[in-house]
């Protein structure tokens, strides 16, 4: 059975990180585990993380004009948090880099946007399942620091290199 244009569309979504947000999270906990105040060099970052480095300049600029870190240009330069790691969540850093966190928009809480072919938003069960699927992805990435994240990693990490 393959896969119809309906289902792949369906697929595309309901997917909520994009590559950029998986490579934005990705970037940001690498800064979080550094030195606090040294600026990390693109390119570290990039090699460290196995990510593109024109694709990260882009999002780290992103960041960057939303406020999550702050550039130093030349010898020395690169990018550092602009505040503690315990205090940027997860889904604030989401939310910045690829929009809203609903699968639809009409279960959107900050975008809410009405679906053209819905005659009854009250009654609508694809949107009530939506919300409930906001609601849970939002309450689980909006109580969780990018200090949590990075720790919950390094201890899995270390988890499993001592069970060898």
């Amino acid at each position: 059975m393959g896969i119809t244009a309906e289902s792949a569309r369906f697929r595309e979504v309901i997917r909520v990180l994009t590559k950029k947000g998986k490579y934005g999270l990705k970037a940001m906990v690498h800064l979080a585990q550094s030195e606090p105040g040294r600026p990390v060099p693109v390119l570290e970052i990039s090699e460290k993380q196995c990510i593109p480095k024109k694709f990260l300049d882009a999002i780290l600029c992103e960041l960057r004009n939303a406020g999550f870190v702050h550039s130093k240009m030349g010898k020395g330069g690169g990018y550092a948090l602009s505040r503690p790691a315990s205090e940027i969540t997860v889904g604030e850093l989401v939310r910045a880099i690829d929009g809203p966190l609903a699968p639809v928009p009409c279960a959107s809480k900050t975008r809410y946007r009405r679906c053209d072919d819905c005659f009854d938003e009250n009654t609508c069960a694809v949107r009530k399942i939506m919300q409930r699927a906001q609601e849970a992805l939002s309450n689980v990435l909006d109580n969780c620091s990018l200090q949590e994240m990075g720790d919950r990693a390094k201890n899995n990490a270390e988890a499993i290199f001592f069970d060898i």
